[in-house]
Order: C-alpha cells, then structure tokens, then sequence
C-alpha cells in the first residue's frame, strides 16, 4: 500500500490551501487505497483574507493550525516529513502556496521557497519519489528541481511565462487533465486556476494521484 505525504498551506483559497483541491486529494488517495499524512510549516500566515469579501482582516494566523482544520487535526509540521517513509509527495493548490509556502505571489520569478518546504520537497526528489502539483503549485517546481521540468497551471499567459522565466517549461492543459513529466516524475494538473466547478477540478485531481500512485 502506497504511503503519500501531502503538504498544505493553510485553510481557504485566498489565504491557505484550496479547501475543495485538499479534500478532493485526500479522498482520491483513500479511493486508491492509499495511505496519507498531512504536513504543513509552523509558521506564521502571510495575512489572513475574509473570505466573504475578499478584502484583508487584522491579525495573523499560523499556517500549521490553520491546515488542522482541513484534515481534522491530523496535520504533523513538515520538519518531521522524512521522504523514507512515504513513496510520494502532493501539493494541492491555493494562494497560501504563494503566499506561506513561498514569495510566489510577492515576487514572481525572483521567488524563494519557505526553507522546510523546499528542503522536504527536495529530499523527495534526492530520492526520485514522484511529487504532484495541482493548481499554482507549479509554481515551486523550478526552485526545487533547479532544471527544466514539464508542468502546466492551465493556460493563464501571464503565470506560464512567469514560471517559463524561472526555468520550467509550461503546457497548456484542460482542467480535467493532467501534464506528467516522466524523467521528473512531476505530475501537474490546472484544477482552480481553470474550473468553474467541483467535479471539473475532480476529475483532474483523481487523474494526479491516479499517476501519481502509478509512478511510486
């Protein structure tokens, strides 16, 4: 039985880890057969977004207890990852990918990873575990490899070309389908950077971990 790390960012699009992309994976990876642990950094949020209207709230929350909310309080903090003991590693998306796992929204091409994250992500990759990315996540792909690598968020121009200046080479994809790197084993899919809906950004996330698992 496969063993899947996941890595999130928080909780909500704006601000954390899309909510429907965690759940979609979470239950993709139980319908697999798989087994799956949360991670998440300990560390504080960019800032906190009222989901209601958008708008910045005052405050600040921790990204690691914000991700409990999503796996309900089964999170580990991500300096206890250890690559050994899962076969594979999956991002989903949301703006905390941008905003808490990296700069990515801040400073685009110039971006740098928060540090447990990049050194979890790369332990995967020393190891040659597949990872999958779904919706902005790409966005990490080229500071953790560090050569080019075949991903797609879909077909946002202004996003492509930002990540196509960081190294990556981006591919246009439907939100119900998926673009896998084999030498990298890097599996991508656009998920709510395209959909309009749940089941548009299912069908995709099913098709990730599906390869995903295939690829361990």
């Amino acid at each position: 039985m496969a063993k899947v790390a996941v890595i999130l960012s928080g909780c909500g699009v704006f601000d954390g880890s899309e909510v429907y992309e965690s759940v979609l994976t979470l239950l993709a990876l139980e319908e697999q057969g798989a087994e799956y642990q949360c991670f998440a950094p300990d560390i504080k949020q960019h800032h906190v977004v009222n989901h209601i209207t958008g708008e910045e709230m005052e405050g600040f929350r921790n990204v690691l207890i914000e991700s409990a909310r999503i796996c309900r309080g089964k999170v580990e903090p991500i300096d206890k990852l250890r690559s050994f003991q899962f076969d594979a590693l999956i991002f989903p998306g949301g703006f905390g990918v941008a905003k808490n796992l990296s700069n990515f929204a801040l400073q685009g091409a110039q971006c740098e990873i928060e540090t447990s994250v990049l050194i979890a992500a790369k332990s995967f990759v020393s190891a040659n575990k597949p990872i999958g990315f779904i919706c902005i996540a790409p966005a990490l792909i080229p500071l953790i490899y560090g050569k080019p690598v075949e991903l797609t968020i879909g077909n946002d121009l202004e996003t492509a070309q930002t990540i196509e200046a960081m190294g990556s080479t981006h591919i246009q994809c439907p939100v119900t389908n998926i673009v896998v790197d084999k030498t990298n084993k890097v599996v991508s899919t656009p998920a709510y950077m395209l959909a309009n809906n749940i089941s548009e950004s299912a069908n995709g996330i099913r098709k990730l971990v599906n390869k995903i698992l295939e690829l361990c």
